[in-house]
This record gives structure tokens, C-alpha cells and sequence, in this order.
């Protein structure tokens, strides 16, 4: 446990004030998620019982929030009239995405880091405490949970009936999503913090081993791997035969989804732990350099980068040629897709891991002043 241990250190020296109040406020080890956040800086904190004052522009306005008992690193998940989003108080929430009400919780028995996936009316969400849940939709009930051997943080992937996940027990997981048995397990040499991607009969993830991985989504067979410069927390982007993907060793990588061959890499100023979204031929991607970029997916050459005022470890979420993400300044950016033009700024109060997800015109995100916001665009 001392890599996740020396992680969450290094996050809290890399973030600041506003996020250093935040880890002392916690009494374990901490991990960066999967998936994509706003970004911004952080506000004055408010009572025990509201919400930090924020500060906002048209483009981004509160509509509600929800207090939860700690961080909120997760990144929600909304299907229907849901939002399910996790939280380090070992709760996983179910909320009306219309105001917020909660639905329903679940308790595990420790941090709920991990993005949930929702399939065929299941939760599925893996917990510090060892284990991946299924969990009913409609009312929290466990249907099922595999206990692995160490923490698990990645965020589950749901294909033809088979739920992906990586352990920081090494082991990239393949899971039955009815009964929660194992089809198959792929063990690497490090923790796996990235989450898997899944693409054309094929599961792409990274692995604090410093690797890239491809394994045949039937029976987990190796296909390639390549080898990069640091741990690859960030998880795979796939698009049009090409594999995207941050790591520690500063750069985003473009390989071949076929073999694994590196068609380009982009060199940021610090490590790159956010995933990347890729859309109309550009990535978009933070980095612990403070900024967020955007890439010709083609070449990797730069279009344009946006500075916030810290680590951008959330991934971005690109709609209607806007930019939503998170940063550890605290705030949630809405940028333009076309030249990173600032568009709007929500300030939470505190660092911002979590990845927005945006649906019916509203950005819902998670934040480490213990809240889960929904934001009107």
C-alpha cells in the first residue's frame, strides 16, 4: 500500500491549499480516478451544512447540490432521471438528476472512489474495501460482490455482459455481470488504477507497471503491449484504430489499436493522469501541469491549451463544442472545443477530481468539499 500512500502525498503537495485541507481531512490513502472534471479555484468554505459560496458565470449556474459525508473523487453516472456517484464517506448515491433528492445509498465498508457503469438496470462500482459491487438501479439492493485482493479504484466497463475492471491487486479483471464470477483475470506486475476500454473484441488498459495493455476481451490472451515511461493511471481512449492514453512520464501516447506501435506522443509539462476524450479529430486531455490541451488526433501537434491554477487529474467531457472539466484549483471550466476560449467557471470548494458528466443540458460533478453539484449550461 505504499505506492497509494506516496500517491496521495504527492497529490496533496501538488494541489495546493485548498486541496491540502482536503487530505488532511482524510485518514487513507487516496488514488486519482478515471473519467472527467472541471476545473477552477477554489472558494471560501461555507457551514456544515451548506455549500462552499460559489462563484459563477452565465454558462455555469447551481441547480442543486448534494452533501455527502466526505470527498466526492467519483465521477457520476447518469441514466434516466439518476445521477449514481460515489463518495469517501463509503457511500454510493443514487440522486434525482431533476433535484438532487436522494433515491437511495449503498455502504460499503470503505472509499467509494471508483466511477460506477449502469447496465440493464445494475450499478456496478468497485470500493477501497476490496470489492466490485452490483447493486439494483432502482433501489440499492447488492445483487452480487467479488472480493478481490486489494483496493479497487478503476471504474468498471460493462460489454455483452461481462463487467472490466482493474484491482490494485495487479489483476485486470473480467467479471459475469449476473453472478459476478470470473471469466477470466490478467495479472500485470502493478497496481491497475487505469479503467479498461473496450473496443472491437478487445480490452485496452494501462497499469502502474508502466505498460499499455491490450487483451483479447473473450479469454484475456495478451495481444500487444507497450511500454511507456512511468505508471498509466489514465485510462484508454479508443477511436478510429487508435489507442489514447496519459501517463506519468508526462506524455500522451497515440498507438495502434492493431499492435500497439506508437504513432505519436505529445510532451506536457508534468505527468498526465486524465483520460482522454476525443472528438472531430482532437484530444482533449489534461495534465499536472495545470493545463488542459487539445491535440490534432492525427499528428499530436498542439491546438490550443487552456492554464488553470492547478493539476487537471479529472477528464474532460466535450458536447455541443464545449469543454467541461475539473481541476484541483477547485473550480469546473466550460471551454470552447475550438480555441479554448473560457466560456464559464463554477468554483466548488475544493479540488475537483471528478469527471463531469453532462446530460439534458445539465454538467453534474463531484467535488472535494464533499459535494455532488448539478450545474445548469
Amino acid at each position: 500500500m505504499t505506492t497509494y500512500r506516496r500517491r496521495f502525498l504527492r497529490l496533496c503537495g501538488a494541489a495546493g491549499i485548498g486541496a491540502l485541507a482536503g487530505c488532511s481531512n482524510s485518514s487513507q490513502d487516496d488514488s486519482t480516478p478515471s473519467g472527467s472534471t472541471e476545473d477552477g479555484t477554489p472558494a471560501e468554505t461555507g457551514g456544515d451544512d451548506t455549500p462552499a459560496e460559489t462563484g459563477t458565470t452565465a454558462a455555469l449556474t447551481e441547480q442543486w447540490s448534494y452533501e455527502t459525508g466526505d470527498d466526492v473523487n467519483s465521477s457520476p453516472a447518469v441514466v434516466g432521471d439518476t445521477v449514481y456517484v460515489g463518495s469517501n464517506d463509503n457511500n454510493l448515491y443514487a440522486l434525482s438528476a431533476e433535484d438532487g433528492t436522494e433515491q437511495w445509498s449503498f455502504q460499503a465498508e470503505d472509499w467509494v472512489y471508483s466511477s460506477p457503469a449502469v447496465a440493464d438496470g445494475t450499478v456496478y462500482v468497485g470500493s477501497w474495501d476490496d470489492n466490485v459491487y452490483a447493486l439494483s438501479a432502482d433501489d440499492g439492493t447488492e445483487q452480487w460482490s467479488y472480493e478481490t485482493f486489494g483496493s479497487v479504484t478503476s471504474s468498471p466497463v460493462v460489454v455483452d455482459d461481462t463487467v472490466y475492471i482493474g484491482g490494485n491487486d495487479t489483476v485486470v479483471y473480467a467479471l459475469s455481470a449476473d453472478d459476478g464470477t470470473v471469466q477470466w483475470s490478467y495479472q500485470t506486475e502493478d497496481a491497475v488504477q487505469s479503467s479498461p476500454a473496450v473496443s472491437d473484441g478487445t480490452v485496452y488498459v494501462g497499469s502502474d507497471d508502466d505498460n499499455v495493455y491490450a487483451l483479447s476481451a473473450a479469454d484475456g490472451t495478451e495481444q500487444w503491449s507497450y511500454e511507456t515511461g512511468g505508471a498509466v493511471r489514465s485510462s484508454p481512449a479508443v477511436a478510429d484504430g487508435i489507442v489514447y492514453v496519459g501517463c506519468e512520464d508526462d506524455n500522451v501516447y497515440a498507438l495502434s489499436a492493431a499492435d500497439g506501435t506508437e504513432q505519436w506522443s505529445y510532451e506536457t509539462g508534468f505527468a498526465v493522469e486524465s483520460t482522454p476524450a476525443v472528438v472531430d479529430d482532437t484530444v482533449y486531455v489534461g495534465s499536472d501541469d495545470s493545463n488542459l490541451y487539445a491535440l490534432s488526433a492525427t499528428d499530436g501537434t498542439e491546438q490550443w491549451s487552456y492554464e488553470t491554477g492547478s493539476s487537471v487529474l479529472s477528464s474532460p467531457a466535450v458536447v455541443d463544442d464545449t469543454v467541461y472539466v475539473g481541476s484541483n484549483d477547485g473550480s469546473v471550466y466550460a471551454l470552447s472545443a475550438q480555441d479554448g476560449t473560457e466560456q464559464g467557471v463554477f468554483e466548488t470548494g475544493d479540488s475537483v477530481f471528478s469527471s463531469p458528466a453532462v446530460a439534458n443540458g445539465t454538467v453534474y460533478v463531484g467535488s472535494s468539499d464533499n459535494y455532488v453539484y448539478a450545474l445548469s449550461t
